[in-house]
């Protein structure tokens, strides 16, 4: 492996909010219901603190490089104030800069119980918003556990708009419990009526370790899932959205964290359970941090880093899991850049892709082809 060039990688941020309201059945994220449904003041500013010792602890990671994005994920992150927020982003930019028109998105969901007014968090410096509707259909809302209801999905788009916000992600999930095509779709015209300027529509996994994976729905046959999947995606098109990775589909730019993630770049990582990737001179190294808020709240910053360095036969797949999800792939000038490894090395098995007409001719590029798109999962497993 050559010597890698931190200079050359963005380098974004992830904080990770870790509680909610209540748990919903098919989320298998690092979150936890408070009681009574409210973050208390103490214990928002307890963790905003802890937030920030941690962010001290990674300046060496930052090898001189801004923040590029930031991404606020949970959880329920609009359970924090916008207060809170501000008082957070001055202590962090005071350790380590962010980049001028920094993009920073905060998931809301669209209870108005859940969040302070949208135009706090707007005046707070949050300047994109991802609302987690997930459905527009009131009864799938109950059968997912959901707290808000189909006026509120719509009512949360709207304020969001009045507030001031020009970037609205919704994210709907499809292929629910007993939902039909006709469903689906009308859940895709309400989030694009109403406003969304990005979507993420995704199909509903069963995870382990979730109420749904204990006690299994019943859910649409495949005939149903493809057609969902295939009118919902012309659908969108013919609404004048470009779908630039596997389930995000844009009317205005795209997100720039989200496009940091795919293409290989770096994150720092602070809160409960977050997950980070830092590029340093010998090499590219993924940690994690101590999951249960009560556990990260109770140790010292240093405590919380669980590290590991990304092996050299390891990482053609880890970028490829990634790089590949993008509809127009990369650079292939990344895969060095990113990795410090020969593309050459790659070269048989990258022609053989070729050949089956699985990845793109393109030798300038990194990306797969419709087909290859379609088998994504088993271009990826060649990597292995």
């Amino acid at each position: 492996m050559a010597d890698l060039n931190p200079a050359l990688v963005p380098l974004s941020l992830y904080i990770h909010m870790p509680w909610c309201v209540r748990k919903c059945p098919y989320c298998d994220f690092n979150s936890h219901a408070v009681p009574d449904g409210k973050l208390s003041l103490d214990l928002e500013q307890q963790y905003l603190q802890a937030l920030v010792e941690d962010f001290k602890t990674q300046i060496d990671f930052a090898q001189g490089r801004q923040i590029h994005s930031v991404f606020i994920g949970g959880g329920t992150p609009s359970l924090i104030s916008a207060k809170g927020y501000v008082w957070l982003f001055e202590q962090l930019k005071s350790i380590i800069p962010f980049e001028d028109g920094c993009e920073i998105t905060l998931e809301a969901n669209p209870g108005t119980v859940e969040h302070d007014p949208f135009a706090g968090y707007l005046e707070a410096g949050i300047n994109r918003l991802s609302i987690g509707v997930q459905s527009f259909n009131t009864d799938h809302l109950k059968k997912l556990g959901r707290i808000h209801s189909n006026d509120d999905a719509i009512n949360a788009i709207h304020l969001a708009h009045d507030a001031g916000f020009e970037r609205i992600n919704v994210d709907l999930m499809h292929g629910l419990p007993e939902q039909t095509l006709e469903q689906a779709l009308l859940d895709l015209k309400l989030a694009v009526e109403n406003g969304a300027t990005h979507v993420s529509w995704y199909q509903l996994t069963i995870e382990p370790n979730t109420v749904f994976f204990r006690t299994q729905p019943v859910l649409p046959v495949e005939d149903v899932l493809e057609d969902i999947q295939e009118q919902g995606e012309a659908y969108l098109k013919s609404q004048g959205f470009v779908n630039y990775e596997v389930s995000a589909w844009r009317k205005e730019k795209p997100s720039a964290h989200n496009l940091n993630y795919w293409q290989f770049g770096d994150y720092l990582a602070i809160g409960a359970g977050a997950h980070g990737k830092v590029t340093q001179p010998d090499g590219v190294y993924r940690f994690q941090k101590t999951r249960l808020p009560k556990d990260y709240l109770a140790k010292v910053p240093a405590e919380h880093l669980q590290f590991k360095k990304i092996e050299d036969e390891d990482m053609p797949f880890e970028f490829m899991m990634n790089a590949l999800r993008l509809n127009n792939g990369v650079e292939a000038k990344l895969y060095h850049e990113r990795t410090g490894l020969n593309l050459a090395d790659l070269d048989e098995l990258l022609n053989s892709l070729r050949a089956r007409k699985l990845m793109v001719e393109d030798q300038n590029r990194l990306s797969c082809t419709e087909q290859g798109h379609v088998f994504l999962n088993s271009v990826l497993e060649e990597f292995l």
